[in-house]
């Protein structure tokens, strides 16, 4: 089996070796770049299972990078910045990044973040990658809801992996507590808003009375249920 590949996306030539160094000896294989337009050649060609972005590039807006790469790439995707204000770290969730660390850092926390976001990267159920479920079909090998009359809706690895827990685990209350658990997240505020974004995001894309939404539901002060019948397959 291939190891998984990291891209490491970072203007400092010494934490690129540091991320790289630390990376390989926990078993990954590694590419760094130092520069946006070298990153994005790259990613035209491959796909990597994690891409770790600091946001402050020289050659482009770091954040702009990390929503293109949570749309389009299906890869996890995690800041790593010097920018420690909660609005920032806000601000990376909402967008798509499916956790942010700050600089300085701990290596051994960036191996640990990693291993936590790959295991939730996880195919979704043994049997298959595909789940149906009233009227839609959710691809999870490449990141579509498709509805009845097969018009397609792309949705990122951050909402992936909050869909997948509600399919997974059908008309069954699933707590805050639960979501972090599985999403390998810790508690904090920029974690609650970023779940309340990716749950709206969710809810417009299945097309769901924001007032009354009959797919995703709200059990105030315990967490969600998801309502819909699930095939997988």
């Amino acid at each position: 089996m291939s190891k998984p590949l990291i891209f490491i996306l970072d203007d400092e030539p010494e934490i690129r070796s540091l991320l790289s160094d630390v990376l390989q000896e926990a078993g990954y294989d590694t590419q760094s770049f130092g520069r946006a337009a070298s990153f994005e050649i790259a990613l035209a060609q491959r796909t990597p299972d994690v891409c770790l972005v600091d946001l402050s590039l020289p050659d482009t807006d770091g954040l702009t990078l990390v929503h293109r790469l949570a749309l389009e790439k299906g890869a996890v995707v995690i800041i790593i910045s010097g920018r420690a204000q909660v609005q920032d770290r806000v601000t990376g969730l909402e967008l798509g990044a499916d956790d942010y660390i700050i600089k300085p850092f701990d290596p051994a926390e960036v191996v640990a973040r990693i291993r936590a976001r790959l295991r939730g990267a996880r195919p979704a159920i043994q049997s298959g990658m595909t789940a149906r479920f009233n009227g839609w079909t959710a691809h999870f090998d490449r990141y579509m809801l498709e509805d009845e009359s097969g018009a397609q809706t792309p949705f990122s690895h951050a909402e992936s992996e909050v869909l997948r827990l509600f399919l997974e685990a059908p008309k069954r209350l699933i707590s805050r507590a639960q979501m972090q658990e599985s999403l390998g997240a810790t508690a904090s505020e920029s974690f609650d808003r970023a779940m309340d974004v990716r749950i709206s995001r969710l809810r417009t894309k299945l097309r769901e009375d924001p007032k009354n939404p009959q797919l995703i539901k709200t059990i105030y002060g315990a967490g969600y249920i998801f309502l819909g019948d699930v095939s997988w397959g």
